[in-house]
């Protein structure tokens, strides 16, 4: 390992460096991601050293007198490349390895360069779920119509977005009174033109998405095959005849206690016979 001079650290600190912040870069967990080294044209690179300022200060990777060196004890020992355009490869990220770094350059003739860059990992989106609900018709519901309520979920997931499309439609305007709870539940009203149109959710972060696809109408009461109940039909006849067996229950615990109460008497009754005499009494001769 080389060993880096405390002298030109301790001088790097006290020059007054020309310090340029870059933008964001995002990316993934489980991806690579190149923190790319700019300098000014002319800028002579004689010496450089990245470092990570933000959640921890630490010595990532160097270069002195033409080497390259990234064997320093950090939380990226072994996943941390400095490639020789000194632009610094991280990988395979992890969720904590958000946080800023920067980059100080010295030319050969003793002028820095310093450049700073935030880096911001996130979780890669999952397949969300989706739930449909249908609404309860009412006197104000057109007839044929199925109301029903798309419900669309993402576990775990922060800084991710809801958003709606319908399928085998060119143009789907969605109504802002439609969308409730930031977009992740959608307000639809349904008819028999509709049978085959799916609605899809799509969840998205800043570095990917995913989505589900669903066909609503399939969940309403008029989409019921000739001749297959529903599930109010069963509840219909599943009640009635859970209601009947209970009456019928407890009037034959009523009505026929007594009776079990007499024949367990009876019973005892038998038992008591010429047979169970007591055997001291005997006939006198």
């Amino acid at each position: 390992m080389a060993m880096w001079p405390l002298w030109s650290l301790l001088l790097w600190e006290a020059l007054p460096p020309i310090t340029v912040t870059g933008a964001q870069v995002l990316s993934k967990v489980g991806d690579s991601v190149l923190l790319v080294a700019v300098r000014p044209p002319g800028f002579r690179v004689r010496e450089a050293i990245w470092r990570s300022l933000w959640p921890s200060e630490e010595l990532l990777a160097t270069f002195f007198r033409g080497s390259l060196e990234t064997l320093y004890h950090s939380r990226f020992l072994g996943r941390a490349q400095l490639h020789s355009n000194l632009s610094l490869e991280i990988g395979p990220l992890e969720s904590a390895d958000s946080g800023n770094f920067s980059v100080l350059m010295v030319d050969t003739r003793g002028q820095t360069w310093t450049q700073t860059l935030q880096l911001k990992v996130y979780d890669a989106v999952p397949r969300p779920v989706v739930q449909v609900f249908i609404a309860v018709g009412g006197d104000a519901q057109p007839p044929k119509t199925c109301q029903a309520f798309l419900s669309c979920w993402a576990p775990n997931i922060s800084e991710i977005t809801y958003s709606w499309r319908r399928e085998t439609t060119v143009d789907f305007g969605m109504e802002p009174h439609s969308l409730f709870t930031d977009g992740q539940v959608l307000s639809i009203s349904l008819g028999p033109g509709d049978r085959g149109v799916a609605y899809s959710c799509i969840v998205s972060n800043p570095v990917s998405w995913d989505l589900a696809t669903v066909t609503p109408w399939e969940s309403c009461h008029h989409d019921e095959a000739p001749g297959k109940a529903s599930y109010k039909d069963v509840l219909l006849v599943v009640v009635p005849v859970s209601l009947l067996l209970i009456l019928v229950a407890l009037f034959s615990a009523r009505h026929c206690g007594p009776c079990s109460g007499k024949k367990k008497k009876d019973v005892h009754a038998d038992r008591v016979g010429p047979e169970t005499e007591n055997p001291l009494v005997q006939d006198l001769p």
